[in-house]
């Protein structure tokens, strides 16, 4: 396969000498496109030793091959790693004075961008709307990672691993192929709902409420769920792992706030499958102080009133069964999860159990939970619940396996 990868000028370019190690080492043809800035980070002779191709960044190198067409004419794969804020940009704009922003102007292949910035800079309404830009005519734009930024900065708006970006831009590739067997796509034109992540319940400006949830689960069911032709929208409370590429995300970290993104994406926008797989907290503070709350000068304890959250899955069920009467046609399907740990009144099978019963879902999803078990862990063990079925327990095995195994199970429910 013939990939070209893009680098434009940030402190990440650093990054991208292994992004492009890995697609060589895959016995993939690599032609690197450094803009003239991101030569300024890391040189030419690096990207020609680690690609075997020369390097040029403007449109009057070889200008006998009319080189500024061709590659990009040529390619399989275009991916561009870190992707600026400016070059993303000027590619939303149909800018090209550099090749590789001609190179992307002739590319009919997939192009994916990993974007990379300090936070303020991805959050500003400008860039949020080149990114929308470029999602809508096709482009892969992965979400950034949060973490460690140049100098003390933290937060979105770090470049993904490259294992990330080299597995994302492979996905893509594959799903192109794959695209044109719609045998292979079965859900194809569904539009799918999957909650991820631990809400968090303000307690004052500084802490909050939390669970140890990394959002690892639903972020491989709404992979799989994309990889199986899904519209995928990923509502998103407090995670660990960033977001599959090629799906949509609704930041939603709060239980009132996923209540409202699941009201909207799931029953008012009308989807075909909401998949709950976010911890959501049973209980918040029942008032949130304004100013961080301090130590008092005693040795006594604090007292926090708690009141209950709202049960989302439970109001997903009634609106659904309002709407769409059992037995009707385009019934949208409601799956559950159960995060148990056993306890003296019953094991974690028979919690579920219970649970499956009162919330009324198509398919409940339980596993067991604690300190090292699960929750932030890559590989899992469930049980799929169906009411009047035998239990299927599914592992250990991975998350990603075990999220194609829900969608299997998933399939004939949609009809």
């Amino acid at each position: 396969m013939r990939v070209v990868l893009g680098v434009s000028g940030g402190i990440a370019a650093y990054k991208a000498a292994s992004l492009c190690r890995l697609f060589t080492e895959a016995g993939h043809e690599v032609r690197v496109l450094p803009t003239a800035a991101a030569l300024r980070f890391v040189g030419a002779p690096t990207w020609e030793a680690l690609s075997g191709h020369p390097v040029a960044h403007d449109v009057f190198s070889d200008v006998p091959s009319v080189q500024h067409v061709r590659v990009g004419q040529e390619a399989d794969l275009v991916v561009v790693a870190p992707a600026t804020a400016d070059l993303m940009a000027r590619v939303a704009a149909g800018m090209a004075d550099d090749l590789l922003t001609t190179t992307l102007l002739t590319a009919t292949c997939p192009v994916v961008m990993a974007p990379a910035m300090h936070t303020e800079m991805w959050l500003n309404p400008a860039t949020q709307a080149n990114v929308e830009t470029l999602r809508a005519r096709g482009v892969h734009v992965i979400e950034p990672a949060s973490g460690r930024l140049t100098g003390t900065d933290t937060g979105p708006g770090r470049l993904p691993d490259p294992e990330v970006i080299h597995a994302a831009a492979m996905a893509r590739v594959e799903g192109a192929v794959e695209g044109a067997d719609a045998g292979e796509r079965p859900w194809a034109g569904r539009r799918v709902v999957v909650s991820t992540g631990g809400t968090r319940e303000a307690l004052d400006p500084v802490r909050f409420l939390g669970n140890r949830s990394s959002g690892r689960m639903g972020m491989a069911v709404a992979r799989a769920a994309r990889d199986l032709g899904a519209e995928v929208t990923l509502l998103q409370a407090a995670v660990e792992v960033p977001a599959p590429d090629g799906v949509r995300v609704v930041e939603a970290v709060s239980a009132a706030e996923l209540e409202a993104a699941v009201a909207h994406e799931f029953s008012e926008a009308g989807a075909d499958l909401l998949v709950m797989a976010a911890a959501v907290a049973d209980y918040r503070p029942a008032e949130i102080a304004q100013s961080k709350l301090k130590k008092t000068g005693d040795t006594g304890g604090m007292v926090l009133e708690l009141e209950r959250t709202p049960d989302i899955l439970a109001g997903a069920v009634a609106r659904r069964d309002e709407e769409h009467p059992a037995g009707t046609a385009g019934r949208p399907v409601v799956v559950g999860f159960a995060a148990e740990t056993g306890d003296d009144a019953g094991s974690v099978l028979e919690h579920a159990q219970a649970k499956l019963q009162r919330k009324g879902v198509d398919l409940l999803v339980a596993n067991e939970v604690g300190v090292d078990k699960t929750f932030g862990q890559e590989d899992t063990t469930v049980h799929l619940l169906t009411p009047g079925g035998e239990p299927v327990t599914v592992g250990p095995t991975s998350k990603d396996e075990a999220a194609r195994a829900l969608c299997d199970a998933v399939t004939p429910l949609l009809g």
